[in-house]
């Protein structure tokens, strides 16, 4: 996915990141129905900014929290970039992403509360094309614009006793409201890349602002906003093993990743700012009879930070 001279794109599996006791807000596990459901729509659609671009530290998280001992958020994402050639420098990208988040409501009459059973789910798709401006041989500016596409649904299953505690708009958007999620915004990358025999080097720099909308169809009340902001900065070296596989060297893989929200994104989920080491080995499948593939890397990464703590487990095949 960080190579701009070839068309890649990455599945990563079986990332887990488990808070400590309190990290996740508890006003996120615990919510009042008919006062609260807007904020949680709103939430909801800024956990789908976490989705909308390639970052290692965000593809694929799965969040439980301390008060409830439950998972609470689920989110995977695939998604690649490439440069069409050093001829007509411009650049696409794409990512696809999915999330689920499953906070706990209470309905109360005044005497009596009730757990009731709630789930959100989103799905984006966002789209980038820019332009790679050479400042040197190595080095390349790359403005981006992009877009993104995405829905957010509601598939509650409210007992009819539960019903009788509340009625209007809000009851009918968890029975099974959806929203349709749009946005649009850029990013600016700086991107260094140095291939020699010895070893390639890759570093990107990138800051994004994507602003996300929602358009409900029940309620307009329920429309809302939320800005994906973000800084991430990705490095990789690959170095060879001196081992040979399918007729071409096998490399070692060493990769580091630091990411720091803000605006919305700050502390939406209890951190402010993501690391990630990697490491792994990559096979040059150029020689091979598989079609078009180039190379395919299998990457063990440690992701941290405050109050966060997980191991994931990257594959990726470049074109």
């Amino acid at each position: 996915m960080r190579n701009s001279r070839l068309c890649s794109f990455q599945v990563r599996l079986a990332a887990l990141l488990l808070f400590s006791a309190g990290v996740l807000p508890e006003a996120w596990a615990q919510h009042v129905i008919g006062t609260n459901v807007k904020r949680n729509a709103d939430a909801v659609l800024t956990l789908m900014t976490f989705t909308i671009t390639p970052d290692v530290t965000t593809s694929s998280l799965s969040l439980s929290s301390g008060s409830t001992g439950n998972p609470n958020l689920q989110m995977s994402q695939l998604g690649g970039g490439f440069t069409l050639s050093k001829d007509v420098p411009v650049y696409m990208e794409g990512n696809a992403a999915y999330s689920r988040f499953d906070p706990k409501f209470l309905v109360s009459n005044g005497t009596e509360e009730r757990e009731v059973p709630m789930k959100w789910n989103t799905a984006s798709v966002t789209v980038g094309l820019g332009w790679d401006f050479k400042l040197m041989p190595e080095l390349s500016l790359r403005p981006i614009f992009n877009y993104t596409q995405g829905y957010v649904s509601s598939d509650a299953s409210l007992a009819a006793s539960f019903i009788n505690y509340r009625t209007g708009s809000d009851i009918d958007f968890l029975k099974g409201g959806k929203m349709s999620a749009y946005g649009n915004g850029g990013s600016l990358m700086l991107d260094w890349e140095k291939f020699t025999p010895e070893h390639d080097t890759d570093l990107e720099i990138r800051y994004t602002n994507v602003t996300l909308r929602t358009k409900s169809d029940v309620d307009a009340s329920m429309n809302g906003s939320a800005t994906a902001e973000s800084l991430n900065v990705w490095s990789r070296l690959r170095v060879p093993t001196g081992w040979v596989a399918f007729e071409r060297p096998v490399r070692y893989v060493y990769e580091g990743t630091y990411s720091e929200f803000f605006g919305d994104q700050a502390y939406a989920l209890g951190f402010k700012r993501l690391f990630s080491l990697g490491f792994g080995l990559e096979l040059d499948t150029s020689a091979t009879w598989l079609p078009l593939t180039q190379r395919a890397r299998l990457v063990a990464r440690h992701v941290f930070g405050e109050g966060v703590s997980g191991w994931s487990l990257g594959m990726a095949i470049s074109f």
